[in-house]
């Protein structure tokens, strides 16, 4: 999905045109679409919490619409209070915006609304997560992109993260999901080609057998002696053309009876 920065930076306010009411909205769609954050956790992440130098936030609170009350909360689940790593163009994205919302918060003066939010209002109050989601309806309408929804841009996460190489648990733990479980009925059908690409990239690492006469059965060398190898009918039943007994079904005076049991390590391999 294109969502440029020019096209987001602004939401429709009740009765107010559009780009009155400006909302940096892009870094929030750009967070949630890259590293896989729940619409609440990032419209409730705290400045505090946000370590753009360390490419490192931590999702400690959420906002939780009740009604059309909005109230802040405890991440879904014990799991959802996590550390996500950022990549670098997320944290350029984080950057812009940071300096966006300080030429806010010069403009507004006194009237600023100091909420401790990384996104916010244009005059710093805290985002209602339904207007968020509203606008980004009023976003793919307005590129004529097919319906999607802003939940979905988390499924895009988990799907880059899969085929980028991270596991179930890699996964799990950057979406917080309470259980890998979740994880596996939710996406192990997401991007089965990534799969064959990460197979194919892992058979790669090993390098390959060159099919040469290294690789060949030689041919028998003659004898240097210059003798003959007997001729397979002077050679008794059951015996090596050298003279050595090569039938073990038939056991000798001094073999024990019983065959010892196979190991069990080599069994489990």
């Amino acid at each position: 999905m294109d969502l440029r920065e020019g096209q987001v930076r602004s939401e429709s306010g009740a009765g107010v045109p559009n780009g009155a009411a400006g909302l940096a909205l892009y870094a929030l769609f750009h967070l949630i679409a890259f590293r896989g954050l729940r619409r609440g956790e990032a419209c409730g992440q705290k400045c505090t919490d946000t370590n753009l130098n360390a490419g490192l936030i931590t999702v400690a609170k959420q906002l939780v619409v009740d009604g059309w009350e909005v109230y802040e909360d405890d991440p879904k689940t014990d799991a959802g209070a996590r550390t996500v790593a950022l990549d670098s163009d997320t944290v350029q994205a984080l950057k812009r915006h940071r300096v966006q919302q300080d030429k806010d918060r010069e403009e507004w003066g006194s009237a600023w609304v100091e909420t401790g939010r990384v996104f916010t209002k244009e005059n710093g109050e805290m985002l209602h997560p339904a207007n968020v989601t509203r606008r980004f309806v009023e976003l793919y309408e307005e590129i004529d992109l097919p319906p999607v929804r802003l939940h979905d841009l988390r499924h895009g996460a988990a799907t880059l993260a899969h085929a980028a190489g991270a596991d179930l648990k890699d996964i799990q733990e950057m979406l917080g999901h309470s259980s890998i479980t979740i994880t596996a009925d939710t996406y192990t059908s997401l991007l089965p080609e990534a799969d064959l690409a990460i197979a194919e990239a892992a058979a790669r690492l090993v390098p390959r057998a060159r099919v040469t006469s290294e690789n060949t059965v030689p041919e028998a060398a003659p004898d240097p002696e210059g003798e003959e190898e007997p001729d397979a009918e002077s050679v008794p039943n059951g015996a090596d053309p050298l003279g050595d007994i090569s039938e073990i079904n038939s056991p000798s005076a001094h073999a024990p009876l019983t065959q010892t049991a196979p190991d069990e390590e080599s069994e489990a391999e």
